[in-house]
């Protein structure tokens, strides 16, 4: 069957109904269309080209979730094109010659014909070059979708014949208006069952969508099928946040005296009493503890309570499992129990631990922000046009080997989270940041002079 053959009718309002809710809520129109002003704003370069029915190829460049497949389907509906949807991941090379035949046909018969391809990169050399002819003659107007960056995943040939089109994520606030609306709308969202939302709710799904409606999508509406079962029926900041849950795997438990000698040697090591860790190492390796898995602790308790104040600890530790799955036990328990007595010994730092939970915390609450640019590397012509690259400073030539340039994303600039003790080699760690830190506040000075 030609795939220009109109589909089976269906039930459309079952269709609706059992569709989730971010398919329901696609945009139909360029005025539904929320986000990439910089591209569909008034004059701006793809609203133009939609306007004019200008009948270039495109490849759409960005995250997931940022709307490609909803505009190349808005550009078909407003151009009267007909409109053939494809995925790199289950397509080869004879479906594909059989989408080029069929447009060939449709074009003498003079039906211009849209081809999205999803995932355009997941296409090797072979099978992109298949599509070239077609878009040469205009027999087909190819409109490609990708997440990878196309000056290395789409071969040259047919990337010159296409406008390339970089997509942005969402930002919270359209995240949250695509909630709000999806809330109200009683034709293809929620509107129907009349729940209510409070803001901080909204704003909680947004930011853990990163930018990406759909995921907002998702998580709204199992929020709101929470939200139905409560008296109130409103989405809290908690129902919310029980929508966001992920399941975490729970560990095979082996008995209560297992997790009680565990704590009990990790407490000793913490507190440094290197009698203690021995002895409570020994108790359980005489019970028949698997050493391996005390080593894969020991390993633990180097980077959670010692880090950066002896960094050794890391390497003595890595090297107690090498010796224990080398020598087996009993000969290997010695390695253990030095490596115990070192952990105990040792000057003691939670700081790097510290500093990584709120690394964690940060990526959770905030929105996933791209790499500033001046932080990308621009082997390409289009990438440097695109500003990749522009504004880096190279640390090695400028004087003291550190740059007044910012690392962190916009929204976390100047964030510190490492914060070195007094202990161990951190005293060091802490005078080199401080050093590092008048270094960089002084070229700051220079510049606002």
């Amino acid at each position: 069957m030609s795939l220009f053959n109109p589909a089976p009718e269906t039930n459309t309002t079952t269709r609706a109904v059992a569709a989730p809710l971010a398919e329901r809520m696609r945009p139909r129109s360029l005025d539904e269309f929320l986000g990439q002003e910089h591209l569909l704003g008034p004059g701006k370069p793809l609203r133009v080209q939609i306007e004019r029915d200008d009948a270039n190829s495109m490849i759409f460049w960005g995250p997931p979730g940022v709307g490609k497949t909803t505009l190349a389907k808005i550009i078909a509906d407003t151009t009267k094109a007909t409109f053939i949807e494809f995925s790199a991941v289950l397509a080869g090379i004879k479906e594909i010659k059989q989408v080029m035949a069929d447009a060939e046909k449709a074009a003498s018969w003079g039906t211009r014909t849209i081809l999205f391809i999803d995932e355009i990169h997941r296409f090797n050399k072979a099978q992109q070059d298949a599509f070239l002819p077609s878009v040469e003659r205009g027999s087909i107007r190819l409109i490609g979708a990708t997440t990878e960056n196309p000056s290395f995943e789409i071969i040259a040939a047919l990337l010159s014949r296409c406008r390339v089109y970089t997509l942005k994520a969402l930002t919270d606030a359209q995240v949250v208006a695509l909630l709000e609306r999806a809330l109200t709308d009683s034709e293809r969202g929620l509107g129907a069952q009349h729940l209510t939302a409070v803001e901080s709710a909204l704003e909680l799904l947004a930011s853990y969508a990163s930018g990406d409606a759909r995921n907002g999508l998702n998580a709204l509406e199992v929020a709101a099928k929470l939200a139905a079962e409560s008296p109130a029926r409103a989405i809290t900041r908690e129902i919310a946040t029980e929508a966001l849950q992920q399941r975490v795997l729970m560990y095979d438990k082996q008995g209560e005296e297992h997790f009680n000698l565990i704590s009990a040697l990790h407490k000793s090591i913490r507190n440094s009493d290197a009698d203690a860790s021995m002895y409570w190492l020994g108790r359980m390796l005489q019970a028949g503890e698997d050493p391996l898995y005390v080593a894969r602790r020991l390993v633990r308790m180097a980077v959670e309570d010692i880090g950066l104040a002896a960094p050794e600890a890391l390497h003595i530790t890595l090297a107690a499992r090498d010796t224990m799955e080398f020598l087996g036990s009993p000969e290997g328990d010695l390695a253990l129990a030095e490596a115990a007595v070192y952990l105990a010994l040792a000057p003691k730092s939670n700081a790097l631990y510290t500093a990584y939970g709120e690394v964690l915390a940060d990526i959770e609450s905030t929105r996933q922000e791209p790499v500033p640019l001046h932080l990308r590397n621009a082997p390409t012509k289009l990438m440097k046009e695109l500003d990749y690259g522009k504004g880096y400073q190279y640390a090695h030539d400028v004087e003291g080997r550190v740059a007044d340039m910012e690392c962190l994303p916009e929204s976390l600039a100047g964030r510190r989270y490492y914060h070195p003790t007094q202990e161990g080699r951190e005293k060091l760690l802490a005078q080199r940041m401080e050093e590092i830190h008048r270094i960089r506040e002084a070229k700051k000075s220079a510049k606002d002079d």
